[in-house]
């Protein structure tokens, strides 16, 4: 019974974890979390190859079920990477350009203090 608590109890500890960082580290965090999977950087790739909203199935594009890019669709959308319809056989969706370019200038920055730190040690 209490091997079942220190679960309970490390599982609790996981999920507020976050609130120990600032929102930005969290919204970050969760941003690249959502971009962790080749099918997502392929569906991203092909939004920002089209240039404009898409309203058509990506199974024609992409080795994968449509349920499964529905799945990564809905994940994508819930932190904000794109935006748009997603529901059913009615999908039309584009890259939600703010939150895209918030992420690459964090990511720009973080670079540019990397180098100049480089032969710190």
């Amino acid at each position: 019974m209490q091997y079942r608590n220190i679960t309970m109890y490390i599982c609790c500890m996981g999920a507020t974890k976050s609130m120990l960082f600032t929102d930005e580290q969290n919204l970050l965090a969760n941003f690249a979390k959502a971009l962790a999977h080749p099918a997502r950087i392929a569906i991203l790739q092909h939004l920002l190859k089209s240039q404009s909203c898409i309203c058509s199935d990506l199974v024609d594009v992409l080795p994968l079920s449509q349920a499964t890019i529905s799945q990564h669709l809905k994940e994508m959308k819930r932190v904000g990477i794109i935006q748009g319809q997603i529901e059913g056989k009615s999908v039309c969706y584009c890259v939600n350009a703010n939150k895209l370019k918030h992420f690459i200038d964090w990511l720009t920055q973080s670079n540019q203090t990397f180098f100049n730190h480089l032969n710190c040690c």
